[in-house]
């Protein structure tokens, strides 16, 4: 009754449209999770994404939820996640997904949910890697540790906008280091790798190659959501 009555006085918001969310509905309103764009069908082999990191790495499956456009509505849900501090919406993609990924056959073969990490100074300045909610509830979903801890960003690099494939790599080669206390507790795993979202995919691609460096690995990625078009 309290919280009733919390949520009367305080509406809470749809992070897309902005519009007061109604009792039954969560971070999104009904009208905006429907326009919402999916790449579907993004759980099945050879999606949009998987064909990005083909030739690349060695990546098991590859998936993304949403497409992104600029001016679009995912840009508005990103947007609110990242600059807003809404992590409500981390949070609610990452059951989404989480509960999509137990209708494949291939999650039960993955293991533990690393999240992309965030150099500490811009984890300083946002307050909060902004996959996080989204690789933890992924990993309750499916019932598996979440590990934060094995991959850590050595340098911040300058922004990835308006570089091409080659440049975003070389931009991003060597920033991304293994914990080696951590390597033992990976090994023979199957690593479930999350991010917001893909561009080139040059970000992603350097962590998985980091993490293939542990003794008989295999890496997966789960995404928030993708560029529709592949720069």
């Amino acid at each position: 009754m309290l919280q009733d009555l919390f949520n009367l006085l305080f509406p809470k918001a749809c992070a897309c449209c902005e519009e007061f969310l109604v009792p039954n509905e969560r971070v999104i309103c009904t009208l905006c999770r429907n326009k919402l764009p999916l790449t579907d069908p993004y759980l099945q082999n050879g999606n949009e994404t998987e064909k990005v990191f083909r030739g690349r790495a060695r990546i098991s499956h590859a998936i993304s939820l949403l497409r992104f456009q600029k001016q679009s509505i995912t840009q508005q849900l990103m947007h609110d996640l990242k600059y807003r501090g809404n992590r409500a919406v981390s949070g609610e993609l990452g059951n989404w997904v989480g509960n999509d990924l137990l209708k494949t056959s291939w999650q039960r073969e993955i293991d533990v949910v690393v999240p992309v990490p965030l150099h500490k100074s811009r984890l300083r300045k946002r307050g909060y890697n902004q996959v996080e909610d989204f690789g933890k509830n992924i990993a309750q979903i499916l019932e598996i540790p979440y590990n934060d801890r094995c991959l850590i960003k050595i340098h911040s690099n300058k922004t990835q906008v308006f570089k091409n494939l080659a440049a975003r790599f070389q931009n991003v080669e060597h920033s991304f280091e293994l914990k080696k206390s951590e390597v033992n507790i990976l090994e023979k795993k199957h690593i479930l790798l999350v991010d917001d979202i893909v561009t080139t995919g040059a970000t992603l691609e350097t962590c998985a190659q980091k993490l293939l460096e542990i003794p008989k690995v295999k890496v997966s990625i789960a995404t928030m959501a993708i560029t529709q078009h592949q720069v």
